[in-house]
């Protein structure tokens, strides 16, 4: 009944009968550490390469995603842009919409029992995720299934077999379980399902390997516990670190602001990649970039030489924003870039009619979106952050007669409007 121990990353030099890796094995197995937090056991992973290579038959390779939001930001695409390195090697990837866990709603990580989602609002979000997904991953090799599939099936009878298969003792040693009962914060039971039906898809896929965050390891490795008992040879698991946002500091979150959105607009995608420090750059190139180590090692080796690191930078967002948008995207996106920086309007600014000339400049600013109340457009010119036909306004007080102006907000607020 005891999970798996738990392997280290050591290099292995062997295949599956012993002998010396291949190098398409190594190959693969270079891909699969890159970036990665852990690779448990990375021993069975040789193994399953080896044997993957000599009969060829792909590996299956398995990531599970349940629908908490309509829309993804590029931290989640870390462990997709694994999935995809892995896909290009030849091996079947499986992208799982937990549409059954979601209605359980998942512990991993939280001080109270989180709400589960009705099923309108898991069918809302799934329909956006696999389409958001098809940017990184190749749509025409990759698996879509839903754990509804097994899950529903299973029934009362199978689901009370399912949780004969673990123990309470083994479930609290999870942290945040342990945590919750030694604080006195309730823990429903339905909570102790959510691990073991995650498990269960591994079981019901038949995965060899699967991926998550590192604050999904406990899930994980109840698939490979699961699938011991069910017969079955255990899946290897991949865990992946979650990424830094924008500030370089918390991990990308909306809640806090310092997200990328992979639906964002391309300039504005671009714009944000450009603003992260140099240094969190080289983490992004490993875990965001499909550019090879070696290529990667050699910008960085270019850039301690006295390259500017913002060429560096400009090659990150340019990619990243290709992918989700077009490389001619991405090249307007950064001549838009240059042009904000030198002062200069872009190409394409939202334009509005307002009537009341003469009007102050901030109600201008209220009127069309650009401040959210007289008060905080005034705020903003005490800042020295309006202009008005590229000049800074430094008097609350200046009325605009009728006519047409730009006005900008900070560095990438515009709008052209016409004052009647």
């Amino acid at each position: 009944m005891n999970p798996p121990q738990n392997d280290s990353k050591s290099t292995h030099n062997t295949g599956v009968d012993g002998g010396a890796l291949t190098d398409g094995v190594r190959r693969a197995l270079e891909v699969t550490l890159r970036g990665c937090e852990e690779l448990l056991p990375q021993t069975d992973w040789v193994q399953k390469l080896s044997r993957a290579e000599a009969s060829g038959q792909p590996l299956r390779i398995k990531l599970g995603l349940d629908p908490t939001a309509p829309d993804i930001h590029i931290g989640h695409t870390v462990v997709l842009n694994k999935m995809r390195q892995l896909q290009d090697l030849g091996h079947q990837v499986i992208f799982l919409i937990g549409d059954f866990t979601s209605l359980i709603g998942d512990p991993s990580g939280r001080n109270n029992t989180r709400p589960p989602l009705t099923s309108e609002q898991i069918k809302a979000n799934a329909e956006t995720y696999y389409k958001q997904a098809s940017l990184v991953l190749d749509p025409s090799k990759t698996e879509i299934r839903y754990n509804s599939e097994w899950s529903l099936p299973l029934g009362s009878m199978g689901m009370i077999q399912l949780a004969a298969k673990y123990t309470v003792a083994r479930m609290m040693e999870r942290n945040d379980f342990h945590d919750r009962f030694k604080a006195g914060t309730p823990i429903s039971v339905h909570e102790f399902l959510y691990p073991l039906m995650q498990g269960y898809d591994s079981v019901a896929l038949k995965s060899d390997l699967e991926l998550g965050g590192t604050d999904q390891k406990f899930n994980l490795l109840m698939g490979r516990h699961l699938q011991t008992e069910y017969g079955q040879e255990p899946q290897c698991i991949l865990t992946m670190p979650l990424l830094e946002g924008l500030d370089g500091v918390e991990k990308m979150s909306k809640s806090k602001n310092n997200y990328i959105g992979i639906t964002e607009e391309a300039n504005t995608m671009f714009a944000k990649v450009l603003s992260i420090s140099d240094t969190l750059m080289w983490r992004w190139y490993t875990l965001l970039s499909f550019k090879s180590m070696a290529e990667i090692e050699a910008l960085k080796r270019e850039v301690e030489e006295g390259r500017n690191p913002k060429d560096a930078k400009v090659m990150l967002a340019k990619e990243i924003t290709t992918r989700f948008h077009s490389a001619a995207a991405a090249d307007a996106a950064e001549q838009d870039f240059i042009n904000r920086s030198k002062g200069g309007v872009p190409d394409q600014i939202p334009e509005a009619q307002v009537s009341g000339a003469p009007m102050g400049v901030a109600a201008l600013l209220k009127a069309v979106g650009l401040a959210a109340s007289t008060g905080e457009g005034n705020r903003l010119i005490e800042g020295g952050g309006v202009r008005v036909d590229s000049s800074v306004v430094s008097d609350k007080g200046l009325k605009l007669g009728a006519g047409t102006y730009v006005l900008q907000v900070g560095k990438r607020k515009f709008a052209k409007v016409t004052l009647a």
